[in-house]
């Protein structure tokens, strides 16, 4: 295989990444792309208690298992497959399940803080952070924890003010600087997703 495009693709939660993830697979030839979520790589907490676990601050760089995310980028650079972990929101925990991913022309790595390890920066060809508005962000994280998280909304609200925005402001706001593009409005920029697509066709070889 021909040398990987790796691409970050970083920005706060609610922001409009899956959006822009999707676009660009979609401007790919098939199957061409691999898409790995930060989202994935939740520490294991099988060791922990059910309090424990409710306990973890998911929205702290401490959360993450950043070396096995490091390796498996390596692996999927160098052309090897991986056994990407899965990760239950309601259990709080590692799922017994993986998913085997297959190496590609192109590896996107997405999640809020893709940009904040400079491990996994250094890697990246491309690093990518979508911006939006944070009353946007709150209404869609609304809309998605009350369906899919079976959360209420005043709790999905408490969460915000108490968690989701103070470590917005603390560690994913300050990694637009390592960007090399910004995407303002989400995945309502029809335009700039456009514009990226183009310029990310430019940068894969062609096969």
């Amino acid at each position: 295989m021909d040398k990987t495009t790796i691409i970050g693709i970083a920005g706060g939660t609610g922001s409009g990444k899956t959006t822009v993830v999707k676009k660009i697979v979609e401007a790919l030839p098939p199957h061409h792309v691999a898409v790995v979520p930060l989202d994935s790589y939740y520490n294991d907490t099988s060791h922990m208690t059910d309090e424990e676990r409710h306990a973890i601050n998911f929205d702290h760089p401490d959360a993450f298992d950043w070396k096995l995310l490091i390796k498996h980028i390596n692996a999927l650079r160098n052309g090897e497959a991986v056994n990407q972990p899965t990760y239950s929101y309601l259990l709080c925990n590692r799922l017994p399940e993986t998913i085997r991913v297959e190496p590609k022309p192109v590896i996107i790595v997405e999640g809020i803080m893709t940009l904040l390890n400079k491990k996994l920066r250094d890697m990246m060809d491309l690093k990518i952070f979508v911006d939006c508005d944070s009353d946007e962000r709150l209404i869609r994280n609304i809309q998605r924890d009350t369906i899919d998280r079976g959360r209420t909304v005043s709790m999905v609200v408490d969460r915000y003010l108490e968690v989701l925005k103070p470590m917005h402001e603390q560690f994913i706001e300050p990694t637009k600087r390592y960007a090399d593009l910004i995407i303002p409005q989400g995945g309502e920029n029809i335009k700039g997703i456009s514009i990226l697509c183009k310029y990310i066709e430019g940068i894969v070889p062609k096969e």
